[in-house]
Formats: structure tokens, sequence, C-alpha cells
């Protein structure tokens, strides 16, 4: 009991620490659903360590009808865990989450799996989960790595290290010391369109006036093209 005590202050001291909106003490009580939930899963937790399950999900019930967040109370959750924003996220029974850990609006650490045992992902110390990503699965996303926003990481990630996409890949390795920095995250999409207008220009002039077959080909081709985006705009 006394080190639940212990951890909810934690979890309500850390917020002044890693939200600059917060100015009142009284502000915690009516703009901060994440952070309730992480202390009503608290209690629920040590009910549900004790064997008292089905208070502890009545408990955790009751919880989300008012945070509409949905946490197990069988889930392990570290030290100083910010849900900033939080509607809309889910933790699964087996998920473990480490310690300094920030979780943003509608994330997801579900299963792919209906079979018992550990089924639902780990996350390490340090790490920061973008809106609306969802971490599906026994996997790992290592310490202090971000998942960009609405990724879905269907595989472990290594520590320090920046995954984005759908599913989500590796872009970057190495710590990054904001604790934010969505805005550099790097857009694949982009990179990737940008090689291949680059390929297929080299390509284009390498085959000069020697493939005027081809080269007739490619105007058909743009016209196709350009007639889709007309009717596009219609």
């Amino acid at each position: 009991m006394r080190l639940m005590l212990e951890l909810i202050v934690e979890d309500l001291k850390s917020v002044y620490r890693r939200d600059p909106a917060i100015h009142s003490r009284l502000e915690l009580f009516f703009n901060y659903p994440g952070v309730w939930a992480v202390i009503n899963y608290r209690i629920a937790n040590w009910f549900y360590r004790k064997g008292v399950h089905l208070l502890a999900r009545m408990w955790m019930g009751i919880s989300q009808i008012f945070t509409n967040i949905d946490i197990h109370p069988a889930a392990t959750i570290g030290r100083r865990v910010f849900i900033d924003h939080g509607i809309g996220v889910v933790i699964g029974e087996t998920a473990i989450v480490g310690d300094d850990v920030t979780i943003y609006q509608g994330v997801t650490l579900g299963g792919v799996s209906l079979n018992p045992g550990k089924r639902h992902p780990t996350i390490e110390s340090g790490v920061v989960i973008g809106a609306g990503a969802k971490v599906l699965g026994n996997i790992t996303i290592g310490y202090n790595s971000k998942i960009g926003a609405n990724s879905v990481v269907v595989k472990s990630v290594p520590p320090e290290s920046t995954a984005v996409g759908i599913p989500a890949r590796v872009v970057t390795k190495g710590r990054d010391k904001s604790p934010l920095s969505h805005n550099k995250l790097p857009d694949i999409n982009k990179e990737l369109f940008e090689y291949l207008l680059k390929r297929v220009a080299v390509i284009e002039h390498l085959l000069g006036e020697e493939h005027k077959e081809l080269l007739e080909e490619d105007r058909k081709l743009e016209e196709i093209y350009d007639a889709f985006l007309k009717s596009m705009k219609q």
C-alpha cells in the first residue's frame, strides 16, 4: 500500500515536468484523464495482485467510463508513466510499460493472438509513443525509442530508435534528447517518391534519342496521367 501511494505521488508530480500547459494543481482534477486512469490502475492493480480480480476489473470499468481509457488491471506499468490527453488509449492484460514512458491519445498496446500467455508488447523505459500509434503483439520497443503518430508496429524496435509507418520501420538510430520532436520524424513516402522521380529522370537521360519508341510510350503515359489528374479536380 505504501509503495502504491508513492507511485501515485510520482504520477502527479510527473505532469509538471512533462506538460507545459498545466498552471495549477486544480487542473489535475479536471483536465488530465490520463493521470487519473493511471492512478485508478494503481489501485485496481493492487487489488488484482491480492487476488481480488472481479473488484479490480470493476474498478477499471468505472474508470474507463470517466476517462475513456482502457487499462487492464493485470498490466504492468512502471513509474512516472504519463498518458497525455489520453482519450482512446488501450493497454492490454499482459502489456509491460517501463519507467518514464509517454503515451499520447489513441495509442493501443494490443495483442494479435487469442492464446494465453504473453501476447501484448513490452515498452521499455523512456519510450515516447505518438498519437494514434498501434503497438501489437508480444514485441519489445527498446528504451528511449520513439514511435511516430499513427504508426502500426508489429515487429520489435531496437533501443534509441525511431520507427514510423504502416507497418512501422526503423528509420533512425541514436537517441534524440528532445522529449517530443514529432515534427522531425521523416516522411518516408516523400523520400521514396523523390528517389523514384530522380531515378526516372536519370533513366530518361540515358535513353536519349536512341530509343525513340520508348520515349513515345513515356509521352503517352504522361498524357494519360495528366488526364487523370484533371478528372480528379472536377
